[in-house]
């Protein structure tokens, strides 16, 4: 059964956050691609119609989480974004 462009793209996408998701949880080497392609609800043979390797696929996973981060920042002041990401403790 032939898939369409559209469903190619899309499934390339729910790979991509799929693995940005994984690889900030568990890191890079602790996610193996059966594990991810199944997590992103398809069989680990189609990974390489959609990426060379796991290494390009890091590359655009990182891209799509930076976007992500960037885009949910937005409007954020500097100091609120450091606040956040740098929580001071009130113990010494």
């Amino acid at each position: 059964m032939k898939v369409s462009k559209e469903q190619v793209r899309e499934n390339r996408r729910r790979i991509v956050e799929t693995a940005s998701e994984l690889f900030r949880e568990r890191g890079y080497d602790g996610v193996g691609v059966a594990e991810l392609m199944s997590a992103a609800g398809l069989t680990h043979g189609g990974f390489y119609k959609h990426f060379g390797s796991k290494a390009d696929l890091m590359a655009e996973a990182m891209s799509c989480g930076f976007t992500r981060t960037a885009e949910s920042m937005a409007g954020v002041d500097r100091e609120k974004f450091i606040e956040y990401y740098l929580p001071t403790t009130t113990s010494r």
